[in-house]
């Protein structure tokens, strides 16, 4: 640690008084010890500090290692010991034991002069504490999100392997085959580390490769599926599904391959491909359901009936998706008409009631499809009630952005939405202010405009006291 190179020049002839005003506002706790580390005398700053420690006169007279937890005494006697001398010990960070939590603070000790008291400088870690929490609430989020991934991933990848179907998936760009599985190996007699990295139209002659490079071209442009037959040598008929998505940034195309008889795909047999997709959906942890033009619900997953607290299928079959998903009656239709003008939604925020009155947040996906001529429409729905928040103690506060406060338009009526929303508005002024005041409430009252008997109240009405010190002010 450097000093002043000229102190008497820098600090000029300060008094004890201006000295120790000083030394305890330049750090949240400041204690004078004897050598035996007995606390002679104690300065908090902030409210908060206080009302979790308790008052400083309270340490007055205590052993030092006795204010701390078990764990932190050695780190106790380690800082006495240092600051024996004339120099100051290191950093070294200690716990104080409160009723609900540890308060972990970072002392460092001093002594001015051989036999004189040991002055011990603490800042409050609460507040790095407080980020450490989040960022392990993130990482954990991180990880189950990265599990069900991964669990996902194997999932896919059984059906991707095991498919009755040849499926590749090809680059849009290159046309070169990216990914190849062990029915798509036998429909061209090569091994699946030879398809891959060559190019898809190489595969078939001249006339084929052209009719397929149009294809192709199609499908990219207007991103619709399509469907092919084409001949490999010797004549043998194939028909080819062509869909295509994007990844990272990069067109691809999902390419099913069947033998055709008579220029038709063969039937996928019950316990086959479609089999096994089917029973994925009704194992899925999230809820599937789909529906007609006119919302009448033609399929749905357990997961679903869980939701919905529907004790079997038939319930669900006899009624409209409506009548448990939407807010009053409104979100349903907005999706449906989104579903109807886009053929798709993402991450769409509304609720599921149940039929036993339970409600929760949902976030639904959808797709619009024909089946049998006919219009068809699949809902992915997952329940997001108990997603880790960034934020606690904000759980349940309004969007903080206008875009995403305008999304309650016809969720919420006008008149709760801005009740509640100046609510919000309010209470994060009052905490605006009670951190810029380092929770000085005077002076937070001031700086709002208020009395001091109203900032209590409001402090009251919002949550936001934290048990001592929180009594209103004297008439």
């Amino acid at each position: 640690m450097t000093g002043f190179f000229k102190p008497k020049e820098a600090l000029g002839a300060l008094s004890i008084e201006s000295a120790a005003d000083i030394v305890a506002a330049s750090t949240d706790i400041t204690l004078s010890l004897d050598p035996d580390g007995t606390v002679r005398d104690a300065v908090f700053q902030g409210e908060t500090l206080a009302a979790q420690l308790g008052s400083p006169e309270k340490w007055i007279g205590k052993r030092w290692v006795d204010l701390v937890t078990l764990e932190s005494r050695p780190k106790i006697a380690a800082i006495l010991r240092d600051g024996e001398g004339e120099s100051v010990s290191r950093w070294r960070q200690v716990n104080h034991p409160t009723g609900d939590s540890d308060v972990p603070v970072l002392y460092r000790a001093a002594r001015a002069a051989k036999g004189a008291r040991i002055v011990a400088f603490g800042r409050d870690l609460r507040d790095v504490s407080a980020l450490q929490q989040r960022l392990m609430d993130a990482q954990q989020a991180m990880e189950r999100d990265y599990s069900r991934l991964r669990s996902a991933e194997t999932r896919y990848r059984l059906l991707f392997q095991h498919a009755a179907d040849g499926v590749a998936i090809v680059d849009g760009t290159t046309q070169k085959i990216v990914e190849a599985n062990p029915a798509a190996e036998q429909i061209f007699a090569g091994s699946v580390k030879r398809l891959v990295g060559r190019n898809f139209a190489d595969l078939f002659d001249a006339a084929n490769a052209k009719l397929l490079g149009d294809i192709i071209a199609g499908v990219r442009a207007s991103g619709r599926s399509d469907e092919a037959l084409v001949h490999l040598e010797g004549g043998r008929a194939l028909k080819l599904g062509i869909a295509v998505f994007r990844q990272e940034g990069a067109t691809l195309l999902l390419v099913r391959m069947g033998s055709a008889a008579n220029g038709a795909m063969p039937k996928i047999s019950a316990g086959g491909e479609e089999a096994a997709l089917a029973r994925l959906v009704d194992q899925s942890p999230d809820a599937f359901v789909s529906c007609d033009a006119s919302g009448r619900v033609l399929s749905a997953n357990a997961a679903f009936l869980e939701m919905a607290q529907l004790s079997s299928p038939d319930q669900a079959y006899a009624g409209t998706l409506d009548q448990w998903v939407g807010r009053d009656g409104i979100d349903f239709n907005v999706l449906m008409a989104n579903l109807r003008q886009r053929a798709s939604v993402r991450l769409f925020a509304t609720s599921l009631r149940g039929e036993l009155g339970a409600s929760s947040d949902v976030e639904i996906s959808a797709a619009a499809g024909v089946a049998g001529g006919k219009p068809i429409y699949s809902f992915a729905i997952r329940n997001v009630a108990g997603r880790v928040r960034s934020d606690p103690k904000r759980a349940r506060e309004l969007p903080h952005s206008v875009e995403q406060l305008t999304e309650l338009v016809g969720r919420v009526s006008l008149k709760e939405l801005v009740r509640e929303t100046t609510d919000m508005i309010e209470r994060l002024c009052i905490e605006a202010a009670l951190e810029l005041t380092r929770d000085n409430r005077a002076s937070a009252a001031e700086m709002l405009g208020l009395s001091r008997q109203s900032l209590y109240v409001k402090l009251r009405r919002y949550g936001l006291t934290d048990g001592a010190g929180d009594s209103e002010p004297p008439q």
